[in-house]
């Protein structure tokens, strides 16, 4: 009787070492993605596909050599969903997906205690102009020059919640393509779905100001579980 109870103990010694392994074993998002930006930090925005409205922003750095998790928080994204940045169109309400750099932080609220961005606060003369025909498309402008139309600009001092605090997402910022899209942050959240940007709850956002550290160069990737549009793509 003693070997069958001694191989039934073996078994059971590997099964339990194997359910314990497998957590382990498995990559980490970012580790899964073709790139993260070369930098320490980064914020995944994954939605379970580009009609999702709704999925979860999280927050990684680098510690040991291996990404970890340093906070995690719901989502929302554009109101149609989700379009590959690449060949996304203005005024679709759909959030860009794609690999980006954060240019910098602004808020009609102060900044939360320990935020190391370049912190630009909101004031009655600020807007984001999204004027197709004005030299300062994709731009913050004070005041708001002649060429940029109040209704193709956002006053941000309108959207008390949204803007309460914010980081800009490097969404055609560098050499914007004019009807690419204009005016992608991560903001606050507002009611509902947003109109292109990824919102997220207002604490969750604090908490991501006082984490950030520029000199460790965090980007925003935004994608998709699966499909063409997968954030492990980018």
């Amino acid at each position: 009787m003693r070997r069958p109870l001694l191989t039934f103990a073996v078994l059971l010694t590997l099964a339990i070492g194997s359910l314990g392994a497998g957590p382990a074993d498995t990559p980490s998002l970012p580790d899964r993605m073709a790139d993260t930006g070369g930098g320490s930090q980064l914020i995944t925005a994954e939605a379970p596909d580009t009609g999702s409205t709704t999925g979860t922003v999280t927050w990684w750095e680098r510690r040991a050599g291996r990404w970890a998790e340093a906070g995690s928080a719901p989502a929302r994204f554009g109101a149609n969903g989700l379009a590959e940045g690449a060949t996304r169109e203005q005024g679709t309400s759909t959030t860009p997906t794609g690999l980006y750099d954060l240019p910098y932080a602004f808020g009609i609220e102060k900044a939360p205690a320990g935020t190391r961005y370049a912190y630009r606060k909101v004031n009655e003369d600020s807007w984001w102009c999204q004027d197709n025909a004005s030299a300062s498309y994709n731009r913050w402008v004070e005041p708001r020059p002649a060429d940029c139309r109040a209704d193709e600009a956002e006053h941000l001092v309108s959207y008390g919640t949204q803007y309460a605090r914010a980081l800009v997402i490097g969404f055609n910022y560098e050499r914007p393509v004019r009807g690419r899209g204009a005016g992608i942050f991560l903001h606050v959240d507002g009611r509902g779905a947003t109109a292109g940007c990824v919102s997220v709850p207002a604490d969750a956002m604090a908490e991501i100001l006082a984490w950030a550290d520029p000199e460790r160069e965090p980007h925003i990737a935004v994608g998709t579980t699966s499909g063409p549009t997968a954030i492990t793509r980018y």
